[in-house]
């Protein structure tokens, strides 16, 4: 490790952070503002699409119909797209003439950006039109981020809410908040990001992919292709899906050191910010603060884990008495260490899974903590919308244990945590678990399974373990070492992705809603404070003993073992 690379993490963090206020304070201002920004100019767009949608501010929907608008929303988008992946050989848009995608591998893409997974089990410069990268996967790049933005505000209305004579049970409108993160949030910000990309060397045209011959005299095809506004949309949304198979490792995706910080920040900047505007909706904003310093004390250490593993040589490499500085394998040089470790661990934090380098090259314990990071529900800072909703559950079963060391019934922000919001909890908390667990046993015993794997022994359970993490917890990064492009695996993986989207967005959506009528009791001496160091450590330890008590006994035979056994000498 170096004083350089630790420089990067730093700023990193320091941007993160002093962009958190005022994008909370913007977030706030347009879900629940009195009045959105620029409405003179954006208010009659806004009005119009309500009314389109049918809905509008002032009818606002109880957990039941938010849920339900939500499903329909996602069905509708979810048949369209798989339409378009079936249809685009005779869909304009198609310089290449590229085939119809089939059956199985279109269900899986239509699964895989529904949920804001945008898991990839083909090369897109080579199977998808640009039509299908566009209406199909781009719009789901928007909807999706704005989904799940929706669903972790109707949560913090629910927590934050006080009851009152009318609309007590009400969570907003699913409708107006899908509107709202699309005219507000998401449309103006990537319009800027991608002229930046523009700006930087990332492509964005029409035109067809290129015959070109190298001063080798070797033929090669240089794809192009409607690049940067599809990037600006992956990065912010926390998508992930790459408009070429190499993602963000490659330079039309991410061609300079600058381009590479400012997508790492583009993961992190909405939901870091959320925090604060949660903060805000509390009437304290010391909550939301409290909710950022936990997710940053997560982030520090996975980072110095995976950075530290990957400064270190390779025992097989060493053994060759070669002295290379550090693990580059699958790593881009114009990057480095540092900036490959902190990008793995970025965007593991999120549920985004774009990649700038190949995690399945990295070393047992630096392959250890993207996995861990997607494992302990991806908390930390999370996706848009999700990373909030999934540490305020934490929050509850954290809440719930202060209660219990003091003998009295939990409460947070004046509500009491009782019996029917601990089930929701634990619901959303053994969901995810139950679905990785038990279709990585599935895999791990069918030759349909293990025969799309790469490696033997540790390592390749480490990649099927990978595999499904991935898909459950809809980040979408691979191992690199799977081929996934099977009836098998595209199917499973797909079932994968929807279960750990909408199995785990209605218990939240029902916690919200048996949350925002309960009244709120006036703070007294036995009350467990939720903003101070106290909390927060309690709230890490949560985080860090529920994933380790469900995934530890995995990970012992993957990742630690595979560690032990390169100590030894053993490769895979």
């Amino acid at each position: 490790m170096t004083l350089l690379g630790w420089s990067q993490i730093l700023l990193l963090l320091a941007l993160v952070l002093a962009l958190t206020r005022p994008v909370g304070a913007y977030l706030f201002r347009v879900f629940e503002g009195p009045v959105q920004p620029l409405p003179r100019v954006l208010g009659p767009v806004e009005r119009l699409l309500l009314r389109l949608c049918g809905a509008s501010p002032a009818r606002e929907q109880t957990w039941g119909q938010y849920t339900l608008a939500l499903l329909a929303f996602s069905l509708v988008g979810m048949l369209a797209t798989y339409a378009v992946l079936r249809l685009q050989h005779v869909l304009p848009l198609n310089p290449q003439g590229l085939p119809a995608v089939g059956p199985e591998l279109a269900f899986n893409t239509a699964a895989s950006f529904t949920t804001n997974t945008n898991w990839q089990s083909y090369a897109g410069e080579s199977t998808l039109s640009y039509l299908s990268q566009m209406l199909g996967l781009a719009t789901h790049n928007f909807t999706s981020a704005a989904a799940g933005l929706g669903v972790a505000l109707a949560l913090a209305r629910g927590f934050t809410r006080r009851p009152g004579p009318e609309g007590s049970k009400t969570l907003g409108n699913f409708w107006v908040d899908l509107v709202r993160g699309l005219l507000y949030v998401f449309l103006p910000l990537c319009l800027v990001y991608a002229l930046f990309l523009v700006a930087e060397g990332v492509p964005q045209t029409f035109a067809p992919s290129r015959e070109l011959t190298t001063l080798e005299g070797v033929k090669q095809t240089l794809a192009l292709g409607p690049v940067a506004s599809q990037e600006a949309i992956k990065m912010l949304g926390t998508n992930g899906g790459g408009f070429f198979n190499a993602n963000s490792a490659h330079p039309f995706e991410n061609p300079t050191p600058l381009t590479n910080l400012v997508q790492m920040l583009s993961i992190f900047l909405l939901p870091a910010g959320l925090t604060y505007t949660y903060g805000r909706m509390a009437g304290d904003t010391r909550q939301g603060w409290a909710l950022f310093t936990a997710m940053s004390l997560l982030f520090l250490v996975g980072v110095t884990v995976a950075y530290a593993a990957e400064s270190a040589s390779n025992p097989a490499v060493a053994a060759a008495q070669v002295a290379p500085a550090g693990n580059l394998e699958g790593k881009e040089v114009r990057f480095g260490i540092a900036a490959s470790a902190l990008f793995a661990t970025v965007t593991t934090d999120a549920s985004c899974g774009a990649v700038n380098a190949m995690h399945d090259s990295f070393m047992p314990l630096g392959g250890l903590v993207p996995l861990v990071n997607m494992q302990l529900g991806e908390v930390i800072f999370g996706g848009v919308g999700a990373g909030l909703y999934g540490i305020l559950v934490m929050v509850v079963l954290a809440v719930f244990i202060a209660g219990l060391m003091v003998g009295r019934t939990p409460e947070y922000l004046g509500k009491k945590i009782e019996a029917r919001e601990m089930k929701l909890a634990m619901l959303y908390v053994l969901i995810f678990p139950l679905v990785i667990l038990c279709l990585s046993a599935v895999a791990a015993v069918l030759p349909q399974g293990v025969s799309s794997l790469n490696n033997a022994g540790p390592h390749g359970l480490s990649e099927l373990l990978y595999a499904f993490t991935s898909g459950t917890a809809n980040n979408g990064s691979a191992f690199a070492g799977l081929n996934a492009n099977t009836p098998f695996w595209n199917v499973s993986l797909g079932l994968s992705m929807l279960a750990g989207r909408f199995l785990m967005i209605v218990p939240v959506l029902a916690l919200a809603g048996g949350m925002v009528g309960k009244k709120v009791v006036a703070a007294g001496p036995g009350t467990f404070p939720t903003h101070g160091g106290l909390f927060t450590g309690l709230l890490v330890s949560v985080v860090v003993i529920v994933g380790a008590l469900t995934f530890f006994p995995a990970l012992s035979l993957g990742p630690l073992v595979e560690h032990f056994l390169a100590g030894a000498g053993k490769a895979f």
